[in-house]
């Protein structure tokens, strides 16, 4: 079993939103990234998708977009993003999601009896917005990625550990953040996450911090190709 991740899909939704609008680099990348999934995702490898992945306003907008992904190979993980407006209410989400397609929310996901997956969406950090609005969803975020790193070690306390978060956990290494701090507490050992475009995917940390593995895998920082975790 192979575990590859990719963020930030932005699917169109009903609208037919392109991205094209975002640069050249951007034309047709949907089929970039399922040409790419196609020659390299096997059915019973994983594909964790953390947050952005479509434009829809609402679930039933989604559709399209959701099925295109679930008809690509391999089980499917998806969160939340900060774009994702048709999610808005998990129960609601997985009942709409096709055959191998899992959503995650304050809680994990027991993968082929080897390795457990848990994460959240994620905020701003401190000090990037004093806002306290900012500072209040930030807290909020912190206590639903608990819930759901404790809900893995329920599950077993050594088993490999996978975090998905949307928002970046950290700016740099040299400043732990209140998510660094619970992901080395529960013992994680990979985290991959998105969000970020552009000239910031640059000043994004990818790299191991006090023996955690960060991955940046926005799809345009990829390439539009499916980044790969090494083997667990």
């Amino acid at each position: 079993m192979d575990i590859f991740a990719i963020s930030d899909l932005h699917l169109p939704g009903a609208a037919g939103k392109p991205m094209d609008l975002f640069g050249a680099h951007w034309d047709n990348h949907f089929q970039k990234i399922t040409d790419d999934w196609l020659k390299r995702v096997s059915p019973e490898d994983v594909v964790l998708l953390p947050g952005d992945l479509s434009w829809a306003m609402r679930l039933e907008e989604a559709k399209g977009d959701i099925e295109a992904i679930g008809a690509l190979p391999g089980l499917k993980v998806i969160i939340r993003g900060n774009h994702d407006f048709w999610w808005n209410s998990v129960s609601k989400v997985r009942r709409a999601l096709p055959p191998g397609m899992m959503a995650l929310q304050n809680d994990c996901i027991f993968v082929n009896e080897s390795v457990l997956i848990a994460g959240t969406r994620g905020w701003m950090l401190p000090g990037d917005s004093e806002d306290r609005e900012n500072a209040r969803i930030y807290e909020r975020e912190l206590m639903r990625l608990e819930l759901s790193l404790s809900a893995a070690r329920r599950k077993s306390p050594d088993m490999p550990l996978i975090v998905m978060m949307h928002y970046p956990p950290l700016s740099d290494p040299c400043h732990e953040t209140g998510f660094t701090r619970l992901i080395e507490r529960y013992g994680c050992c990979h985290v991959v996450y998105g969000h970020l475009h552009g000239p910031s995917i640059h000043g994004a940390y990818t790299g191991i911090l006090n023996g955690v593995a960060y991955h940046q895998v926005s799809c345009d920082g990829l390439g539009f190709a499916l980044f790969r975790l090494p083997k667990i």
